[in-house]
């Protein structure tokens, strides 16, 4: 009877493995027939319509239909915008995070922590409509400008939509640091404010690392909320007030409107290359901020 039972438990974990194997092997198939499909348009319009990769990374002059694919504008628009979001969500995420996991009181910080995880699954379309509805009319005001879309309001938005993500890693990556550091930094002597900057926080800096970076992906890799804000002028930023574009946007306000096989569709593939890779630099920057973390 023994035997019997060790042989019908022996037969389905050897089902289950053959069911996850074949998941896992279709997951895998998935990606790289994602990324193939992406890596073959997204450089055609280089060896097929022979165009200067330079040209495109570097050019200014974006006609679709007249053949003339520089995209410097949408990447500038990308990265000021992104790097505005960083620049104001990741210090303010991380402080945030500092304050639920050493300073505020157990029942602040169990009260707050789901609300804030909330926040994650609020689409982004909530965010762009609600900076459109308020935070455009606002900056418009402030500044005495006929619209207040622009590169300002776009850092601000993505910063808002990358907090959840900063805070939510950053207090986790401080929870997991021994309370023994704690307990030696206060037996020396040290304040708690000492204990947090100088102890704590370069503990924790390849988790805080990961937030951040998660957070520079979710912000470069945004498309309606940015949509809604940014202005969508194929023109390089000059200042923060202005309209500006992103590689996101222009991807999908044009891609219906470029012809199969068109040389303004390659390009737009390429555009959608172009943050791929970003996008597996982020996950390479994040495997090793890990690393360095065990």
């Amino acid at each position: 009877m023994v035997g019997v039972r060790a042989s019908k438990a022996h037969r389905d974990e050897g089902i289950a493995l053959v069911v996850l194997m074949s998941c896992s092997a279709l997951f895998v198939i998935a990606i790289a027939l994602i990324l193939g499909f992406l890596a073959f348009n997204g450089t055609r319009l280089f060896w097929g319509d022979h165009y200067s990769p330079l040209k495109f990374l570097f050019g200014t002059d974006w006609d679709g239909f007249g053949g003339h694919y520089g995209a410097a504008t949408f990447i500038a628009g990308s990265l000021v915008a992104t790097g505005m979001a960083i620049a104001i969500g990741g210090p303010l995420g991380v402080a945030i995070g500092v304050f639920f996991s050493e300073l505020a009181p157990k029942r602040v910080a169990t009260a707050f922590k789901p609300a804030i995880e909330v926040l994650v699954g609020i689409p982004s379309v909530v965010y762009g409509w609600l900076g459109l509805t308020l935070l455009v009319p606002a900056i418009a005001t402030v500044f005495h400008l006929p619209d207040g879309d622009g590169l300002l309001a776009a850092g601000i938005v993505l910063s808002i939509m990358i907090l959840p993500t900063v805070i939510s890693l950053s207090e986790d990556a401080l929870r997991v640091v021994p309370n023994s550091l704690r307990e030696g930094s206060a037996a020396l002597g040290a304040t708690r404010w000492e204990t947090i900057t100088k102890v704590l926080l370069p503990s924790a800096s390849s988790g805080i690392a990961v937030a951040v970076i998660l957070g520079v992906a979710r912000a470069i890799g945004e498309t309606l909320a940015v949509q809604l804000v940014l202005g969508n002028a194929a023109i390089l930023p000059t200042s923060l007030l202005k309209p500006a574009a992103a590689l996101t946007s222009e991807i999908v306000m044009d891609m219906g409107d470029a012809p199969d096989g068109s040389g303004f569709k390659h390009a737009l593939f390429a555009m959608a290359f172009l943050l791929l890779l970003i996008s597996m630099g982020l996950i390479l920057l994040i495997r090793l901020a890990l690393r360095r973390r065990t």
